[in-house]
């Protein structure tokens, strides 16, 4: 067997857990793994709340020659909300001021069991289906070796010489890959969906002056078409994290759902967005995040009546940071996990619940609770309050505060300035 990579001193691979959707693109490649580099192929399917049947890609990697001891479909919708989309969600993460990250926080997941899997079935190389324009591809690969240091990475879209759709095509029919008739024609962008958001990129998007067709919106109707009664819901939060809705206790996965049909009936989430991709490139895309486009709010919200000012402002200060520590794929980095401990323990006292006012692609905050607000009426009424706080005691405050400044103008008063 020959390596076609280049660059590198790549040792042959026996076995290799392919990251594995059942559409046409990675049974290409579980294909083209088993002519190219004869070894034994391991799919990995997970269901990250992406709305699709699972078990026609078991049956698709039996078609095409995989043990079904190979064959690994994983559940990790509640996972992947708890341990992932959670944490982030306690930094109020958004990359570039509004995208909520919704590709990027999946990534390190899906790495991680590659590699769990590899660990178990001893395959020394893991393979994901990224393009080698994109972002994925550095998420995948920065998560396979952040756990796995020594594992050999196939990249197909870095190696083969399928560069046309027409080529993909006839290499699917030469190998008897079952095509549907939808795959034979050019897609007119591509999707990556899970429980978080739903991503649309390429082909009619790529003009960033043209609006967005509407025929591309998955998980969102239009704000017009949106009822014209607000939505009125109340979110609980425990230490940070959503726990219910209007009262009733949820699971995070159960929990993020509901708010996303929340967010569907109410034309909530819908962003346009032309990004800087880490690769170096930008790119537009068309981004619906239901669910999290009513948490992010709310989550603040909670943090407004719980967190001391200075808490609050440092956690948006470090903020841009931890998103783009998401978005350029080192979830799995030690600075990552030491910001997230920071965040967490300032999550210690953010419990309460917040009520909201949903219409017609609108998210609005209505009012919020804690047992352990910061909020003091007494203390902040125009009214004489029971809480005592002298007038007077501001005029010193603001002197030592102006003293610096008063400084300053006395030097530029002498230099004549």
């Amino acid at each position: 067997m020959s390596d076609t990579r280049t660059g590198t001193d790549a040792k042959p691979v026996k076995k290799v857990v392919l990251a594995y959707s059942g559409g046409l693109d990675t049974s290409i490649i579980l294909k083209w793994l088993q002519t190219t580099y004869g070894c034994e192929v391991v799919t990995f399917t997970a269901d990250l709340g992406q709305g699709e049947e699972l078990e026609p890609a078991r049956r698709k990697a039996e078609l095409l020659g995989i043990k079904p001891e190979n064959i690994f479909i994983e559940d990790l919708r509640e996972e992947f909300v708890r341990d992932y989309v959670f944490p982030m969600f306690r930094a109020n993460a958004v990359y570039e001021g509004v995208y909520l990250l919704g590709t990027s926080i999946a990534r390190p997941l899906i790495a991680k069991k590659q590699i769990e899997i590899a660990e178990r079935v001893g395959a020394d190389a893991v393979c994901h289906g990224a393009t080698g324009k994109g972002n994925d591809q550095v998420r995948f690969e920065l998560g396979y070796y952040a756990l796995k240091p020594d594992v050999t990475v196939i990249a197909p879209w870095r190696e083969w010489d399928l560069k046309s759709r027409e080529q993909l095509i006839a290499f699917a029919e030469q190998h008897q890959i079952p095509i549907s008739k939808d795959k034979r024609g050019e897609s007119p962008f591509s999707v990556d969906a899970n429980l978080l958001h739903a991503s649309s990129e390429g082909k009619v998007l790529e003009d960033p002056a043209d609006e967005v067709p509407d025929y591309v919106f998955s998980r969102t109707i239009s704000p017009e078409e949106a009822p014209d009664t607000p939505t009125i819901v109340t979110i609980g939060f425990e230490k940070g994290d959503a726990v219910s809705i209007d009262g009733q206790a949820l699971s995070p996965a159960s929990l993020l759902a509901r708010l996303n049909q929340l967010g569907h009936d109410n034309g909530i989430g819908r962003l346009d967005l032309v990004e800087n991709r880490f690769v170096g490139m930008k790119s537009r895309g068309m981004y619906e995040t239901p669910g999290g486009t009513i948490l992010l709010p709310a989550h603040r919200a909670i943090e407004s009546i719980t967190l001391d000012r200075g808490a609050a402002h440092l956690k948006d200060q470090l903020m841009p940071q931890y998103a783009e520590l998401i978005y350029n794929g080192f979830w799995f980095s030690p600075e990552r996990e030491m910001l997230q401990a920071l965040i967490d323990k300032s999550q210690e006292h953010v419990t309460g619940a917040v009520r909201l006012k949903l219409y017609k692609g609108g998210v609005h905050v209505i009012g919020r609770t804690s047992p352990h607000s910061l909020y003091d009426q007494d203390l902040v009424t125009f009214e004489e309050g029971a809480v005592a706080y002298d007038h007077r005691d501001a005029a010193g405050f603001i002197k030592l505060n102006a003293l610096r400044l008063r400084t300053l103008a006395q030097r530029k008063k002498r230099d004549g300035a």
